[in-house]
């Protein structure tokens, strides 16, 4: 007699066993994916509520480059849609107040300049609507939608000869070179007024001032912006705000007065107070602070300090539509999470926090937000925040993580030799066994003035599925630990940094998780100067990948962006050369280093030139400690192109594979 039952079930089991087959199993990310993964920018909220634009870079591999189209969710998450899809890219999403229309930039159909472009949200294609004949940096509507106001930079008449040969760069400024903008000749950017419907550009100022970040008055009356108007603005960061009635001929005002730096100004929905940015610290050079959210009357005077006690850097300062209460993203301990402050009394709020990190903030209805939100596992997406609660909108980077199989990410602090304790995270491959030391590599943040976070990080997501563990450490002279910690390393770098990150690997080696004769350590611009100064201190490393890396600062003085900041910080080379000698020790000692270290850098990088890469390369050749040096042609201090990515990346696992991993027979 027939076993129905056994047979059913061993059907039963056939039948998983096949599904069991079919489900792809997940692999480890590699330097590839970086052309895969993509990148959200710039949400906008529609009038209503209802609809967010965004843009959305993909990698356009057969150009090797990233492009930039337009999207739109709904605030309910439920329908997503593509609002453009040209070869020539669009930004700066923005609707018009009265909802009618989405205006954006683009460089369309052969344009040299970026021009503003209007889709009627009714249907139908994008029509250009402005001409201008130079440079575009920013626009904002004005609340009755009639008129833009737009920020436009001086042109360029020295680069306006008739053949191909620019005419020679004429420098006579203080600050005369700048990364991405090159040298920097006479020329400001303005404030304007372009009306729609007539299509005129009316000019609200001139002269040798910039002024950046207009916002509107609601009711349509004035623009609040930012300008630096001391004698000479390159000497200083002494930025304020000043308002100006929003026709030709107006005379601005200025409505603060301290001698740091004031910015981003919001106006309330009545338009009676305006909230802004203020500098802890005042003087010349602000390079280590961290901004206070203050608020002050529309016609100035004293403001009121709101998140002065608080001791944390907060950004992104939005009125909630009452006008009762400001939310503030702060960065704080490896998060950055959504706070909130009440005009009444004062008091914080911490709307959401955790370990994950937060960037863009806008305000919805009462209660509700729009952000943008990174964890260890996700990318950035678009959420919703309801009631304290993040609610997903998009699913960008479903597609980019399905077959992904990602690091483990933990926090951990440390003790540095001087009690110093110190904030850090460490990735470790997935599936790593309990117990087993790893060659570990400590990748190191730029800045200093930055912190790691619980975010997504690809670059050490690479590394950790080469098979290794890796260390971020949030040294002396990061934020999110309180100012006394960012200004710690004032007039004395690559002393504290360094023994932070000593305690860090004494940490993970102390715990088994590393390897003690495995290690290696690697960074870019501070990250990479770093490198520089702590192989030059401890043998320890077996290799070293130092990106954008400076190291004899004596001979930075005039070659990259940061004279004002060098003579402010150090003085003069020529009043304080002992100073400078000091701090220049990972050049000339070099002769103490002793790790094998690759050198890179962008061709065309004015922020920390290619020449500190070249000196230390060149140093350790004399010296023949094994090196290379890699320069990324076109590149500035920002790595760009897709394949020069991947490239980077590539020669990591590469170099560090050659010293850190046994040889196999």
């Amino acid at each position: 007699m027939t076993n129905r039952p056994l047979l059913v079930s061993l059907f039963a089991l056939a039948s998983l066993s096949c599904f069991a087959q079919t489900v792809p199993k997940k692999r480890p990310i590699t330097p590839k994916d970086i052309y895969r993964l993509q990148t959200i920018s710039d949400p906008q909220l529609s009038p209503d509520g209802k609809w967010i634009t965004y843009g959305l870079s993909t990698v356009d591999t057969t150009k090797d480059k990233r492009n930039s189209d337009l999207w739109m969710v709904s605030w309910d998450g439920k329908e997503s849609v593509q609002l453009t899809n040209s070869p020539d890219g669009e930004s700066k999403a923005r609707f018009s107040p009265d909802g009618k229309y989405i205006s954006f930039v683009s460089a369309r159909q052969g344009a040299t300049k970026g021009q503003i472009w209007l889709m009627d949200r009714r249907g139908g294609e994008a029509k250009k609507l402005t001409d201008l004949k130079t440079d575009l940096d920013d626009y904002v509507w004005s609340p009755d939608s009639k008129r833009l106001a737009l920020v436009l930079r001086d042109p360029d008449y020295a680069d306006s000869a008739k053949t191909k040969v620019r005419k020679p760069y004429v420098l006579d400024r203080y600050h005369f070179k700048a990364d991405i903008k090159g040298y920097l000749e006479k020329g400001s950017v303005h404030l304007y007024v372009y009306d729609i419907a007539d299509k005129k550009l009316d000019t609200l100022t001139t002269g040798i001032f910039d002024e950046t970040s207009p916002v509107w008055s609601p009711d349509g009356s004035q623009l609040a912006f930012v300008s630096n108007r001391s004698e000479d603005p390159d000497r200083n960061q002494n930025t304020d705000i000043y308002v100006i009635d929003a026709h030709k001929g107006a005379s601005m005002k200025q409505l603060t007065n301290w001698s740091g730096s004031d910015n981003n100004p919001v106006w309330s929905p009545d338009g009676k107070r305006i909230a802004y940015l203020r500098s802890t610290a005042s003087g010349n050079f602000l390079m280590y602070d961290q901004p206070i959210l203050a608020v002050m009357n529309r016609d100035g005077g004293e403001p009121t300090l709101l998140s002065k006690a608080l001791d944390r850097p907060v950004r992104n300062p939005r009125w909630a539509k009452d006008g009762q209460t400001i939310g503030v993203l702060v960065q704080d301990d490896r998060q950055t999470y959504v706070g909130n402050y009440t005009l009444s009394d004062g008091k914080f709020t911490k709307v959401v926090a955790g370990n994950r990190s937060f960037s863009e903030l806008e305000a919805v209805t009462a209660g509700n937000w729009l952000t943008q939100l990174s964890d260890p596992q996700t990318p950035a997406e678009l959420y919703a925040i309801e009631n304290g609660t993040p609610r997903r909108l998009t699913h960008v980077h479903d597609a980019f993580l399905a077959p992904l199989e990602l690091a483990t990410v933990e926090g951990f602090t440390s003790k540095s030799k001087d009690g110093a304790q110190v904030s850090n995270i460490l990735l470790k491959p997935a599936n790593t066994p309990a117990n087993k030391k790893l060659p570990t590599v400590f990748y190191i943040h730029g800045g200093p003035v930055s912190q790691d976070e619980f975010s997504f990080d690809l670059t050490r997501q690479l590394l950790s599925a080469g098979g290794y563990a890796v260390v971020a450490v949030n040294y002396r002279g990061s934020n999110g630990r309180g100012l006394d910690y960012t200004k710690a390393i004032y007039a004395d770098w690559g002393n504290k940094e360094v023994l932070d990150i000593l305690g860090a690997a004494d940490y993970v080696v102390e715990k088994g998780i590393a390897d003690p004769d495995r290690l290696g350590i690697g960074g870019w611009s501070y990250g990479g100067i770093l490198t520089n100064y702590t192989i030059a201190t401890d043998t320890r490393f077996k290799a070293a990948a130092s990106g954008a890396g400076s190291s004899l600062q004596l001979s930075m003085y005039g070659v990259d962006q940061y004279t004002n900041q060098y003579e402010n910080e150090l003085g003069a080379p020529w009043k304080n050369t002992d100073k400078w000698l000091k701090l220049s020790y990972p050049f000339l000692k070099a002769d103490r280093i002793k790790t094998p270290t690759m050198f890179m850098a962008g061709e065309k990088d004015f922020n920390v030139p290619a020449v500190g890469s070249e000196q230390m390369f060149q140093a350790l050749r004399s010296l023949g400690i094994p090196t290379q040096l890699i320069i990324y042609p076109g590149q500035f201090h920002g790595i760009t192109v897709p394949s020069y990515q991947k490239d980077r990346v590539d020669r990591y696992l590469q170099w560090f594979d050659k010293y850190l991993k046994p040889k196999t027979l």
